[in-house]
């Protein structure tokens, strides 16, 4: 059981600055015995996350991506493939955690910014979610939980509720969550498991911490812990076909709903 466990692999795309839910996610997973297929535009915070698990013992790949476009996503996906083969290894999880944000008011809003937002959290979401639904139909399912794999996207607060400043990120939000409500739909009935997880509150990275001051940072009551949402990306995947959730809502406790 121990040497499948530890062929599993999950598949992480979107790794912001290297300090976020994405890279904590590939972490918190290779303590857990995965192998991680890293994507992401760039190849530095590739490099380093793939680096950090290397060296701490566990087993990641680095899988750079020039952009979210449909073709270097598709390519990305065949990468991995080839990787992490049948039947040494099973893709057992996908985790979508690539956004762009734009926070402005409605009239300075430029179609690029659209397209930007849509590209990203719509379009690039189809593409992935298409490789991770493919590479689930070919697995048994795994017991005792009964799936096939376990597909997560990261949303935001606005994936569910508009703001004066969001239309734009809104628009893309509210399209993954419907994206993601639709294949928990389809998918479920063939053992895959689709779930979407609203962030609601600014979470512990890197860039947040040097927006806010140090008490801001110290205090788990008003921001979100990556490694904390990590974790429970873990109890979903974890979760048997009994009992799955499809929208995790994640916030800290002093967060103003």
């Amino acid at each position: 059981m121990a040497a499948q466990v530890a062929k599993r692999v999950i598949v992480v795309a979107g790794l912001g600055n290297g300090t976020g839910t994405g890279a904590s996610t590939a972490r918190v997973f290779a303590k857990q015995g995965y192998s991680v297929a890293l994507i992401a535009r760039g190849s530095d915070i590739v490099d380093k996350i793939a680096q950090e698990i290397n060296t701490g013992g566990g087993h990641a790949e680095r899988f750079p991506i020039a952009s979210y476009s449909h073709d270097d996503i598709t390519s990305a996906w065949s990468a991995i493939h080839a990787k992490f083969p049948k039947p040494e290894y099973t893709i057992r999880v996908a985790l979508f955690n690539a956004g762009h944000g734009v926070w402005k008011k409605f009239l300075d809003i430029t179609p690029q910014d659209v397209q930007d937002c849509l590209q990203t959290s719509v379009a690039a979401a189809f593409s992935f979610a298409r490789g991770a639904i493919l590479a689930f139909k070919d697995n048994d399912l795994e017991l005792p939980n009964g799936k096939r794999g376990t597909l997560i996207f990261t949303g935001a607060t606005a994936s569910a509720r508009g703001n004066v400043t969001t239309s734009a990120f809104a628009a893309g939000k509210f399209g993954l969550r419907a994206l993601s409500q639709s294949l928990a739909k389809e998918f479920g009935k063939e053992n895959i498991h689709v779930a979407h997880s609203i962030i609601d509150g600014a979470i512990a990275t890197q860039r947040q911490k040097d927006i806010h001051d140090a008490e801001w940072a110290a205090n788990d009551d008003v921001r979100l812990s990556p490694d904390s949402i990590a974790h429970s990306y873990v109890y979903l995947v974890n979760q048997d076909r009994s009992a799955w959730t499809w929208e995790l809502d994640l916030r800290p406790a002093h967060e103003k709903w």
